[in-house]
């Protein structure tokens, strides 16, 4: 991941800073007001924070990006997509985990804390996409569902588009029960590339990374169009928020993409 401001505030991706119509961005926990567990920089209104303190953050972070609105969806680890044509109600953002546009200046945002945030953009047809993959989106096939509303409603070719998968909790960290496990294998995915059996703890682990670059290589991705962050939210909690790490009610990391 590269910097996108000098404080820490903001990371990005190369194979999306390169496009000079993109705005993107992933907030860290540093420089907001935020305090506890949403220490300090969380813009997400939907985690229990301080209101005043959540939009004085959303504010800032406006600021350092250059745009007037913030799109940021009530997510509920489901599967539904929505094409965004202007600037939405709350309401019309219920129940929302991937949002679409063409628009110009409209900025999709995806709130996680070890759930993946995967980015999406198509440099020839100029459609972006951004969704929320928990492991429930992840195993449902939220990633591949998007790309097939892309192509479906905008026309886009999957070897065209990008795709990024940004910092959220790694295979090492991710101990699933074996519910969790079942649910992955009795919807095709190949256990043995996304997951191990620790027999120390007798756990199932899953790599929710690995599994989503499937998802996008299964829809027609180019796997050299696929850049990943590497960078686990669980391991590096001071710098990302982690649910896991800091317990349900702490902050989010926001997620945004735009087109200028």
């Amino acid at each position: 991941m590269i910097h996108l401001t000098d404080n820490n505030m903001l990371m990005g991706f190369e194979s999306l800073k390169k496009f000079s119509n993109l705005i993107h961005f992933v907030t860290t926990r540093h420089g907001g007001i935020s305090n506890g567990a949403y220490n300090s920089f969380n813009c997400s209104p939907f985690s229990g924070d301080d209101e005043a303190c959540v939009k004085a953050n959303q504010e800032k972070l406006k600021e350092l990006i250059g745009v007037t609105n913030l799109i940021i969806p009530h997510q509920t680890h489901g599967t539904e997509v929505k094409i965004v044509e202007t600037i939405c109600s709350q309401q019309e953002l219920e129940g929302i985990d991937a949002l679409i546009t063409r628009e110009k200046n409209l900025c999709l945002c995806i709130s996680t804390a070890d759930c993946v945030p995967v980015f999406i953009y198509d440099p020839i047809k100029k459609v972006i996409a951004l969704i929320h993959a928990g492991w429930r989106g992840t195993v449902a096939g939220i990633t591949g569902k998007t790309i097939r509303c892309m192509v479906r409603e905008f026309g886009v070719n999957p070897e065209d588009l990008i795709g990024v998968i940004g910092p959220s909790i790694a295979l090492n960290d991710f101990e699933v029960g074996d519910e969790v496990y079942d649910s992955f294998e009795k919807n095709g995915f190949e256990m043995s590339a996304i997951s191990f059996f620790n027999e120390k703890t007798h756990k199932h682990h899953i790599d929710l990374w690995q599994a989503n670059i499937e998802l996008l290589v299964a829809c027609g991705v180019n796997k050299r169009n696929i850049e990943v962050s590497g960078i686990s939210t669980f391991q590096y909690c001071n710098d990302y928020f982690s649910a896991r790490r800091l317990g349900i009610h702490s902050g989010r990391i926001l997620s945004g993409i735009m087109l200028k």
